[in-house]
C-alpha cells in the first residue's frame, strides 16, 4: 500500500476528508462503485476518535432505554456484518450485566425484559459465514454462577447477573485500516499526513481542496466532484475553511478516556451500573483488562484536547463505586491509558451519555453550496452502513445509478478467512519454529498478509537483540507496507507493540533505531520520535 502523491491535475469522483473509521468505510464502497476516489488524513489514519473506542462492536443496548429501537438493529446488523467480512478482527464476547436491588434499571426483570427485546432485535446473529461466530441468546446467573465465573464481581447486595453476547474488535486501529487497504486495494489514492487548509469555492459549487503534504512538505492542490467532510470531532473546523462562508456553528463534543491494568476478569466483560446512572466496563483483553469509559462533555478546540489525571481519578472512583472493593483499583494499577472525542449531533440533553449516537448526513445544497457533504456523529459499529447511505447521496448528487452497495458481501483486505480457527491451527503448525502464541496474535491482526509478515520475521531470526524476529518483522510490514511514518504509527496503530503499556527501554530504543534505518531518520529525529512515544506512555500526574 503506497501512500498518494497528489500532483497531477486529475480531477477525482470524490475526495474524502478524514482517515478515521467513517472516512476509510466510505472511500471503500465509492471504490467498489467504480468512482475514482481521493482519502486525505491530517494524522495517521486511525489515529484519534477511531482509536479511542473501548475495543467493540457492539448492538447499543443501553440505547433501548431511550427507545432508539432503529439504531439498536442497524447496530445489531451491522455488527453481524463485521463479523463476516472481518473474521480475525471481530469476535463474540460475553457480556455479564451484574443485577442488584440498588435501582430498577439494576433489577433482574427490568434486564430481562430488555435482554428478550434486544435477543429479538438481534434475530440474524446465527446468520454468519463463519460458524464460530454465531452468538447465542442471553442467560439468567444466580449469585453462586456469578462470583464463580467472574469472582471480582463480589459486592454488597448483588444478587446475579444476566449474561448476553456482543462482540470485541481486538484491534480498532488495524480494523480501521483494513478498510484503508481495501479501499486502496480498488484504486483509492490514500495519504496520511496530509492536511486540508482550503476549500476551493467557484461561485456555489465547491471544486476541490487545497491541502499541505507535511511528509513531503509541499502544497497540493486536488479537484473534485464530491467532497465529503468526515472529520469527525473537527468537522466543525473543516467548514470553516469555506472561502466568505462562515460556518458559526460549534458540534457538541463528549471526551471518553480508558484505563488498561493487568488481568482482573477472566472471560466475561462485565459492566455495572454507576451511583450516576450510567455504565462502566471491565473488559477482557489480551490477557489483561481494559476499563472504560468516561463521558463528559468537552468545551474547547479538538486540538487542545487531552487526557488529565483528574479524569483518570474519575474513572478509577467510579468503577471503585460501581463494583465495589473486590476490586479496589488504585492509580499505581495503570499500566496504560488512552482516549479521545466523540463528535455528537443531539443538542438536546444535558448529559451527553444521554446523547444518540446515531449519525447525520448533510448535504450542504441546502444552503446554496453544492458539491459538499458533512457527516456528523456515528458510532464504530455503524459506520459501514453510515458510508453506504453516504453514497447513496453521493450518487444522486453525481447523477449515476445507485448500485446495489456490495460491502457485505466481500471479505475486507486480508480478512479471506472462512473458518478463523482453523486458520490459526494452521498457522502455528506451520510456524513451528516460532512461539505459539505470537503466531495466534499475528494470525489475528494480520489475517492472510500473515505470511508476508512471516517472511520477514525468518529473516530477522537470526537477529540477536532485546526484542523479537516477529516485532522487527512487524515493524518492517508497517513501514514498507502500511504507510507508517512514525514511530507512533508503528508502535500503536500497525503492531500493537504499545498499547499495553510501555514495553520497556530497551525494546523502545531497538525498535526506534531500526524504524530509523527504514524511514532515514537522523540522530535529531529519532531521538524526537521517541520523546513522542514517551509522552504517550506517560501516565498523567
Amino acid at each position: 500500500m503506497n501512500r498518494a502523491d497528489f500532483t497531477t491535475q486529475k480531477e477525482y469522483d470524490i475526495i474524502v476528508i478524514g482517515g478515521g473509521i467513517t472516512g476509510a468505510a466510505v472511500a471503500y464502497d465509492a471504490s467498489l462503485r467504480g468512482l475514482s476516489v481521493a482519502l486525505l488524513e491530517r494524522s495517521d489514519f486511525g489515529s484519534k476518535t477511531s482509536s479511542a473506542t473501548s475495543k467493540l462492536i457492539h448492538g447499543g443496548l443501553r440505547y433501548l432505554a431511550n427507545f432508539e429501537l432503529g439504531l439498536v438493529r442497524e447496530s445489531l446488523r451491522e455488527r453481524r456484518i463485521l463479523e463476516n467480512i472481518a473474521p480475525n478482527f471481530v469476535y463474540p464476547i460475553p457480556n455479564m450485566i451484574l443485577t442488584d436491588t440498588s435501582s430498577l434499571k439494576s433489577k433482574k426483570f427490568f434486564l430481562k425484559a430488555g435482554m428478550i427485546l434486544y435477543d429479538i432485535l438481534s434475530f440474524d446473529k446465527f446468520f454468519t459465514w463463519d460458524k464460530s461466530k454465531r452468538l447465542p441468546c442471553h442467560r439468567m446467573l444466580s449469585l453462586k454462577e456469578t462470583l464463580k465465573a467472574e469472582a471480582s464481581t463480589s459486592r454488597e447486595g448483588l444478587t446475579g447477573s444476566i449474561v448476553y453476547y456482543d462482540c470485541s474488535s481486538i484491534f480498532p486501529e488495524r480494523l480501521t485500516l483494513a478498510f484503508v487497504k481495501s479501499a486502496v486495494s480498488n484504486g483509492t489514492d490514500a495519504a496520511n499526513y496530509t492536511e486540508v487548509n482550503a476549500l476551493i469555492k467557484e461561485g456555489n459549487t465547491i471544486t476541490g481542496i487545497r491541502a499541505r503534504d507535511i511528509i513531503r512538505k509541499k502544497n497540493v492542490t486536488i479537484n473534485g466532484r464530491v467532497i465529503i467532510n468526515c472529520a469527525g470531532p473537527w468537522a466543525d473546523h473543516i467548514l470553516t475553511l469555506l472561502p466568505g462562508h462562515p460556518h458559526g456553528e460549534v458540534m457538541r463534543r463528549s471526551e471518553g478516556i480508558h484505563i488498561i491494568t493487568k488481568k482482573l476478569v477472566n472471560r466475561h466483560l462485565v459492566s455495572a451500573m454507576t451511583p450516576s446512572g450510567r455504565h462502566v466496563f471491565i473488559i477482557p483483553w489480551r490477557n489483561h483488562t481494559l476499563i472504560g469509559t468516561t463521558d463528559k462533555e468537552y468545551i474547547g478546540s479538538p486540538d487542545d484536547w487531552k487526557i488529565t489525571k483528574q479524569s483518570i481519578d474519575e474513572l478509577i472512583n467510579e468503577v471503585n463505586q460501581s463494583f465495589g472493593p473486590a476490586l479496589n483499583i488504585t492509580y499505581k494499577d495503570v499500566l496504560f491509558c488512552y482516549g479521545g472525542l466523540r463528535p455528537l449531533v443531539e443538542d438536546q440533553t444535558e448529559n451527553v451519555y444521554e446523547s444518540s449516537r446515531k449519525y447525520e448526513i448533510f448535504d450542504h445544497s441546502a444552503e446554496n453550496l453544492n458539491g459538499l457533504i458533512t457527516v456528523e456523529g456515528g458510532k464504530y459499529t455503524t459506520s459501514r452502513n453510515l458510508a453506504e447511505n453516504v453514497m447513496k447521496l453521493v450518487c444522486r448528487i453525481l447523477g449515476i445509478n445507485d448500485s446495489k452497495c456490495s460491502t457485505t458481501e466481500r471479505y475486507l483486505y486480508g480478512c479471506d478467512i472462512e473458518d478463523m480457527e482453523e486458520f490459526i491451527q494452521h498457522i502455528i503448525f506451520k510456524y513451528g519454529n516460532f512461539n505459539s502464541e505470537s503466531i495466534d496474535y499475528l494470525g489475528r491482526i494480520y489475517g492472510t498478509e500473515i505470511d508476508e509478515v512471516m517472511k520477514l520475521a525468518v529473516k530477522h531470526k537470526k537477529v540477536t537483540s532485546h526484542v523479537t524476529a516477529e516485532m522487527l518483522a512487524r515493524t518492517e510490514y508497517a513501514v514498507r507496507n502500511e504507510m507508517a511514518l512514525t514511530l507512533n504509527d508503528i508502535l500503536f496503530r500497525r503492531t500493537g507493540i504499545g498499547t499495553l503499556g510501555h514495553p520497556g527501554k530497551k525494546t523502545l530504543t531497538e525498535i526506534a533505531a531500526f524504524a530509523a534505518k527504514l524511514l532515514r531518520w537522523d540522530a535529531k529525529q529519532l531521538k524526537q520520535e521517541i520523546a513522542e512515544a514517551e509522552k504517550i506512555f506517560k501516565i498523567p500526574s
